[in-house]
Formats: structure tokens, sequence, C-alpha cells
């Protein structure tokens, strides 16, 4: 292969960012959208070409080229010595996920996007916080449908077609379209997992991010709402879930929360059980059994607790038409679920 230009990678002025042609994929389409965000590589052109002499004038390659050797700036995955994962490249992050063009470009240059988008005001806690979950939600499923990692062993239950992976590989001309260009889509391509990336960084800086304080304020609270100490009252909503597994930890809670109130738009109250993992479906302490699937007038007398609105069937949530109501709902769980 053709030795990279020393003098152009050095002072970029190659203005070029090169990757493959042909069929495109989630992983470089997101990978030349991040460098675009970078001022010494937003005016560089994208160059999609296998050509080793072409490749060789770009500032930076990605996807494409059989060399990771970031001192180049080249930056791909699909040599057979290539098994590097964020774990392996930086020792104190925990995924073990086979990195892609998306995943490398990001752990090189990602925590500098990710700052610059926050802006000055942002502290570097923020900035990490942010980088890590963008990674742990966008990019390593990227890296992992691309390398083709499963999530899990065994034939799936149902098929997931709608992730980011899948909507840029259909803008990839179909076997018998007529204008088998793949260019100007590949620009779509870019402009989609753009609007992605954007809104969850947006989303974890501006929404999440905020939601951990008010997280913390219930949990410190907690014995106020309920002797048990099982039950937290959230005055707003907000992401609570992730918050609340970390804060358990760091704050020593013991017991474990069981139940969160909150209020809906309708103004009436919820009570969630928390689940046994993020993810999971399964609640640490669901609400009764007999409660589940039952409505209104008949759930409050089953109940004997005024103004019950429903218990979902699977027992993972609840309404009350008050605040009152709905921690009755919780402490009368507590006493027939254990």
């Amino acid at each position: 292969m053709s030795q990279p230009n020393k003098k152009l990678r050095e002072n970029g002025d190659g203005k070029q960012i090169g990757t493959h042609d042909g069929t495109f994929h989630c992983d470089e389409a997101l990978a030349c959208h991040l460098l675009k965000r970078l001022p010494r590589y937003q005016d560089h052109r994208v160059v999609r070409t296998r050509k080793p002499d072409l490749l060789a004038d770009c500032d930076i390659v990605v996807d494409v080229g059989g060399q990771y050797d970031p001192a180049t700036h080249r930056y791909d995955h699909h040599q057979r010595s290539f098994n590097e994962t964020m774990s392996s490249l930086v020792p104190d992050k925990p995924w073990v996920t086979k990195l892609s063009s998306a995943g490398l470009v990001y752990l090189h240059f990602g925590q500098e996007i990710i700052a610059n988008m926050l802006g000055e005001k942002a502290d570097k806690k923020l900035c990490n916080v942010v980088y890590d979950k963008v990674y742990q939600n966008l990019i390593e499923e990227i890296d992992a449908i691309d390398n083709g990692v499963s999530q899990f062993d065994g034939s799936p239950r149902y098929l997931v077609t709608t992730n980011l992976s899948s909507r840029v590989g259909r803008l990839n001309p179909a076997w018998n379209e007529e204008d088998q260009d793949t260019n100007e889509r590949f620009s779509k391509a870019m402009e989609m997992v753009g609007e992605e990336f954007e809104d969850r960084v947006r989303y974890y800086s501006q929404a999440w991010w905020p939601g951990r304080k008010l997280v913390q304020d219930a949990l410190e609270a907690r014995h106020a709402v309920d002797p048990s100490g099982e039950v937290i009252l959230m005055e707003q909503v907000c992401p609570w879930k992730e918050h609340l597994f970390h804060l358990e930890k760091d704050m020593k809670v013991d017991p474990s929360i069981k139940y969160v109130l909150y209020p809906d738009q309708g103004g009436n109250w919820r009570v969630q059980c928390v689940p046994v993992a993020t993810q999971s479906f399964e609640s640490r302490l669901a609400l009764p059994e007999e409660w589940r699937g039952v409505r209104d007038d008949e759930l409050s007398k089953l109940s004997g607790i005024q103004g019950c609105v429903f218990v979902h069937a699977s027992g993972f949530i609840g309404g009350n038409k008050t605040r009152e109501g709905a921690l009755l709902m919780a402490q009368r769980a507590l006493q027939m679920c254990r």
C-alpha cells in the first residue's frame, strides 16, 4: 500500500477524509460525521475510494486501508490483527466490544468533540459522564453490529430492525434500482447519524444528568416518606433508574428502594416498581397480583384505597388520583408482597 503523505498529515492541508466506496455502513458514516465536527476537519471533503494512491493523499482515513495507526491517522478495523476494544486501549473503561471505525474515531477524538459541543460552561466531570453514556448507549451498539458481535447467545425471540445501523443500511440503493450511485446517499447517512449523535449528547447533558440531583434529594428524604426507607417520592418525574442504582451504591442504601412515586402529566400520581436491573422488565417487588389489570372504583374497593386509577397487568406500575393514595398503594404493597 502507498505510504500516506507525511506533510499532508502533519499540516492538515490534505483537506480530505478518506473512506471506502460502494455499500456504506453506519460506522464509517458516523466516523466521518464526528471528524467533521472538529474545527481542523470541518472543511475537509469526504473521499470515498479503495484506491491506495488516493487514500494516501488523505489527511485521515477511516474504515479502509487495512491499518490502525493513530500516529498517521489511519483508523481501519478490518485487518485480521485488529482486536482492540475500548477497554484494551483505555484500561479504565469497561467495554470489551471490538471497535469499528466509529468506535476508533470516538475513542481518539470523542472527548474533544463532547467538550466542544457542551461549551466552556461544562466541567470536566460532565464531559466525561456524557462521553461514557454516549459510547455505552450509541457507539458500542454500532461497533457490535458492524463487527458481527451478537447481543446474546442463541436465537432472538424477536427481531429489531429499526436500530440506527439498519436505518443507515436501508439508505443504500436496492439491488434492482437503476441509480446505484452511493455518494449522495452516503451524505444523507452522515446527516442521519449526526442528528442521532447530537440528540444523545443533548439528552445526556441537558436532561439525564440534571436528574441525578433530584434522585439524590429523594433518597436523602426517603425515611420521611415512609419509615421503611424503601419508597422515594419525586415531585417532578425525570430519568431516574440509572441514577438510582448508582446512588444506592454510592450512598450505601439498605434496604434497597422498591417503589418510586411521581406525578404524571395528567395530574395523577404513579407508583412505579424499581426493576432488578436498569434494562430489566422484572421488578424488585411487583405490585400485588390481585391488583393487576384492575382499574378505578373496582381497584379502590379491592385495595381499600380511595382514588385508585389502575395497576398494569404485569404489576410494574400503578396510579392513583392523589399523592397520598399513591403512597398508600406503595405501603400496602410492601405489606402484602413480602
